[in-house]
């Protein structure tokens, strides 16, 4: 549970836990200091200064009592002793927030000079006017109804000026250090950035620029990695389509002198239902050379152009049509869209061939968008499947049951499917319809390319 809440406290990036910890750190460093400054030096030199001030009061009270009352009279005027206490004197100095300090060092003058002075001489604040202590002294022997109140200024030593300054200071050093700390991350945050920017296009079947090598130690290391991994990937790539264009001329060539040899062999005129049977066969194994070839490529070196997905979507239902196979379709208005041309198409014509070979009736399809995405649903009235089997469907080489009565296929259709969706940003989900079978939507981002 601690560590849960933890997590909730702490920032998400790496960028704010760091500035967080830095605050934390100086402001810690800088409350011990002034711990020890206001405990082992400053505390010390308010109460000598209030000791040395109260020993100053009572020397001032005794000169008064010894003094002839003849020439007291002029003394307490040049003292400017008052019989009675200003209505503006308190018992303490006014509290603040933004002060605190500075209340906390005159509470801690007045408390050590009360404790000096002898309990019959209080001590009163004054604010208005100017700050200043009034001190109660003793009344004189030939007139003990008249005591004098005198007003004195406050210690320098008791005023704290010097040091709430301080104070002051080592939050701006504090707030200096938290800034500096935020501009060194924004200086490792940004090849950081560019590194997972990177990342994100190889991820798209891109090939970015090489990575510069010339930051801090641990960043250049990062990025000579990263650089090298993607120069693997382009030699892997290269080597991948010479192996690909290789396998599909080697296979097509031998295909394609068969047809020939088979049509030249057969004598005019005689039973062709070997040849139709042959035939047949040579066409499934080049529809099956051809999924493994659109599984293997998948559209990565493909750029993307801006399109209507929704005339695509009209001149293919038109080529089924043409074939027998009619559509219905519901094509609302979508907004711009940039995807790959062929990469789509082979996308969609995968859809529908599957509705039509494993659905037969109820063909449609629907697009709508939504908030920042485009939809596009294939549907058929084919038997339906569970939830299960059609998250399997999505990995290469698997069929469904009803899938077995047709021969012909590899089980990579909906992979190529699933992998084009990706590539576009978007992803592939299957629901039920009302009334019987499938639908395949294929949800992809408008901001995806």
């Amino acid at each position: 549970m601690a560590r849960s809440l933890v997590r909730r406290v702490l920032p998400r990036t790496l960028l704010a836990r760091n500035i967080v910890l830095l605050i934390v750190l100086v402001m810690l460093s800088q409350a011990c200091s002034l711990g020890v400054l206001l405990h082992y030096v400053q505390r010390p030199r308010v109460e000598r200064a209030a000791a040395v001030f109260a020993t100053y009061v009572t020397t001032l009270d005794n000169l008064l009592a010894a003094t002839p009352s003849g020439a007291r009279a002029a003394l307490t005027a040049r003292l400017d002793a008052h019989a009675q206490l200003p209505p503006e004197a308190t018992e303490a100095p006014p509290r603040s927030l933004l002060r605190a300090y500075r209340t906390y060092q005159h509470d801690m003058f007045l408390d050590t000079l009360r404790a000096h002075l002898p309990a019959d001489m209080p001590v009163r604040w004054q604010t208005e006017g100017g700050q200043r202590m009034w001190i109660r002294m003793h009344a004189p022997a030939d007139a003990p109804q008249t005591p004098y109140w005198i007003a004195l200024p406050i210690p320098e030593d008791a005023q704290g000026n010097g040091l709430e300054a301080a104070i002051f200071l080592s939050l701006g050093l504090g707030l200096l250090a938290a800034l500096a700390g935020y501009a060194i991350q924004l200086h490792l945050n940004e090849p950081l950035q560019e590194l997972a920017r990177a990342a994100r296009r190889v991820s798209a079947g891109e090939m970015p620029a090489p990575l510069p090598t010339d930051g801090p130690t641990e960043i250049a290391a990062v990025s000579g990695a990263f650089n090298q991994m993607t120069q693997v990937l382009q030699e892997a790539e290269a080597t991948r389509a010479l192996m690909l264009a290789g396998i599909s001329h080697d296979i097509r060539t031998p295909l394609t002198k068969l047809r020939l040899s088979m049509a030249m062999a057969m004598p005019h005129g005689s039973d062709s239902s070997f040849v139709v049977a042959a035939e047949s066969y040579l066409d499934q194994i080049e529809t099956i050379l051809q999924q493994f070839m659109d599984y293997a490529g998948s559209g990565e070196r493909e750029a993307p152009q801006p399109g209507d997905l929704n005339t695509l979507i009209e001149r293919l239902a038109g080529d089924f049509a043409g074939l027998g196979h009619e559509f219905e379709l519901s094509l609302a208005k979508l907004p711009a869209l940039a995807y790959r041309p062929i990469s789509m198409m082979r996308l969609l014509m995968n859809l529908m061939q599957n509705a039509i070979v494993y659905g037969g009736s109820g063909l449609t399809v629907r697009t709508w968008a939504t908030a920042g995405t485009v939809t596009v649903a294939v549907g058929d009235r084919g038997k339906g499947l569970s939830a299960q089997e059609l998250e399997q469907l999505k990995a290469p080489f698997q069929r469904g049951r009803n899938a077995r009565a047709h021969s012909g296929g590899t089980g990579l259709g909906l992979s190529i499917v699933e992998r084009i969706a990706r590539l576009h940003g978007g992803g592939l989900q299957f629901h039920s319809r009302e009334g019987g079978g499938l639908e395949v939507w294929v949800v992809l981002p408008v901001t995806s390319v």
